[in-house]
C-alpha cells in the first residue's frame, strides 16, 4: 500500500452581494474565510446568496498515490510531519535544475506534496526559488514531468503571497500550454491555478490574451465531470472581463453551457447557469444562447429546477428579454408565464422582484423596455 492517498480539498469564494462558493485544494486545517476575493458589483441583476455549494466540487492534486522508496517515503514523511522541512526544501529546490530527468521528476512531486499537505510549505518553497524552475518543469515534452510542476505551481498558489511572483515569474503561457497538450490530470490542475492567478485583476485579460479561453471551453466540453467543474470554475473568475466573454461565446461556449443546463441530473446545472448569467450582458452571449436553443431550456428550469436553479434561470431570462421584443416572444411560447406565476408564489423576495420585472415584460411584448439599463450590469 502506497505511503500518500488521495487527500481532496475544498474553500468557499465569496462574491458579494451574492455568494458562489467555489473549491480548490486547501488543508483540512485552513479556514474558508481566508479565500474572498472577486469582488464584483453586480448592481440590481443578483443571482442567489445561499451558502449550497454551486462550485463546490472541483478538487486539484487527486491524481492518486505515488510509488516511492521506503528511505524516500520515510525522508518526506518526516518533513511533513514536522518544522525540520527547510533543507530537505533547500536539497529538492536544488534537484528541480539536475540534468536527469528522474531526479526532477522525483524532486517535482515531492515538493508537490510537501505544499500540498503542509500549508506553512508553500511560502519556505517560493522563498527557496522554486517557482521559476518548477515554471520551466511545465515546458517539458515529458508529461509526467509537466503534470508535476504543474501541480506544484497550483499547490504552491494556494498561498496569496505566491500568485503575484507566480504569474510575474512567466507561468501563464506555460500554464496554457498544459491545458492544451497535458495529461487529463495536468489539464485540470492547469485550469485551477489559471482560477488562481485570475483571483488578481490585473492577469484576468493576460490570461485571456494568452489563448486560455478556448481551451478552457474544450475542457468544459469534453473533459471528465472534475474537468468540467475546474473549467466552469476558471471561466466564471476569468469572464468577469468583457474580453473574456466575447473571446467565451467565439469559442462556442454557449453550446456546452444549455447542454450541461439541460441535464437537470449532471450536477453541473447550476455551474453552467452561473457561467450563463455573467455572459449573457453581452448581446453576442444572447444572441448565441438563443441559438443554441438556451430558452426552452431555460424555462424548463424555472419549472421543475431547485430554488436557486429556478432564480438563475429568471435573472438569464430577464437579460435576454429585457432588450428583444423577439426574445419575449419566444419566451412567451415556450410556456413560461405559468411556471413564473407559481414563483411568485414560492420563492423569496428578491426571486420575486425578479421574476414580476420579466413577467411585466412578458405580457407587454410589444412595447418598450420596462426595465431599465442599470439591471443589467456587470
Amino acid at each position: 500500500m502506497h505511503l500518500f492517498s488521495s487527500i481532496s480539498f475544498s474553500f468557499s469564494f465569496h462574491l458579494p452581494p451574492f455568494h458562489i462558493p467555489a473549491t480548490l485544494p486547501m488543508t483540512e486545517t485552513e479556514s474558508p474565510s481566508n479565500y474572498s476575493y472577486l469582488q464584483r458589483n453586480y448592481s440590481n441583476i443578483t443571482t442567489p446568496n445561499d451558502d449550497s455549494t454551486a462550485f463546490s466540487d472541483c478538487n486539484s492534486d487527486i491524481s492518486g498515490e505515488f510509488s516511492t522508496t521506503s528511505s524516500q517515503s520515510r525522508r518526506l514523511l518526516l518533513s511533513i510531519a514536522t518544522d525540520n522541512s527547510d533543507e530537505l526544501i533547500r536539497h529538492l529546490v536544488s534537484t528541480l535544475q539536475s540534468s536527469s530527468i528522474d531526479d526532477q521528476k522525483q524532486a517535482a512531486m515531492e515538493i508537490r506534496l510537501l505544499a500540498k499537505n503542509k500549508p506553512e510549505n508553500r511560502l519556505k518553497i517560493a522563498r527557496s526559488g522554486a517557482i521559476k524552475p518548477l515554471i520551466s518543469l511545465i515546458s517539458s515534452s515529458d508529461l509526467e514531468l509537466q503534470e508535476h510542476g504543474v501541480t506544484a505551481i497550483l499547490n504552491l498558489s494556494l498561498c496569496d503571497e505566491n500568485k503575484e511572483e507566480i504569474a510575474s515569474s512567466g507561468s501563464i503561457r506555460p500554464l496554457v500550454k498544459a491545458l492544451k497538450i497535458g495529461t487529463s490530470t495536468a489539464k485540470e490542475n492547469a485550469a485551477c491555478a489559471l482560477l488562481r492567478l485570475s483571483q488578481l485583476d490585473e492577469n484576468k485579460s493576460v490570461i485571456g490574451r494568452s489563448g486560455a479561453i478556448p481551451l478552457l471551453v474544450k475542457l468544459l466540453e469534453t473533459g471528465s465531470i472534475r474537468g468540467k467543474k475546474d473549467a466552469s470554475t476558471a471561466l466564471y473568475s476569468l469572464c468577469s472581463v468583457k474580453e473574456n466573454k466575447i473571446r467565451a461565446v467565439e469559442a462556442g461556449i454557449m453550446k456546452p453551457l444549455v447542454e450541461l443546463m439541460a441535464d437537470l441530473v449532471s450536477n453541473m446545472v447550476d455551474k453552467a447557469a452561473y457561467v450563463m448569467s455573467i455572459l449573457v450582458s453581452t448581446a453576442e452571449a444572447r444572441a448565441a444562447l438563443v441559438e443554441e436553443g438556451g430558452i426552452p431550456v431555460l424555462v424548463e428550469i424555472v419549472e421543475v429546477g431547485s430554488p436557486r436553479q429556478k432564480e438563475i434561470a429568471v435573472v438569464i431570462l430577464l437579460q435576454v428579454c429585457t432588450e428583444s421584443v423577439v426574445h419575449r416572444s419566444m419566451v412567451v411560447r415556450e410556456g413560461a408565464i405559468p411556471p413564473l406565476v407559481a414563483l411568485l408564489q414560492s420563492g423569496n423576495n428578491r426571486a420575486k422582484q425578479k421574476t414580476e420585472k420579466l413577467i411585466e415584460l412578458l405580457r407587454r411584448p410589444r412595447s418598450g423596455n420596462t426595465v431599465h439599463s442599470e439591471d443589467l450590469s456587470d
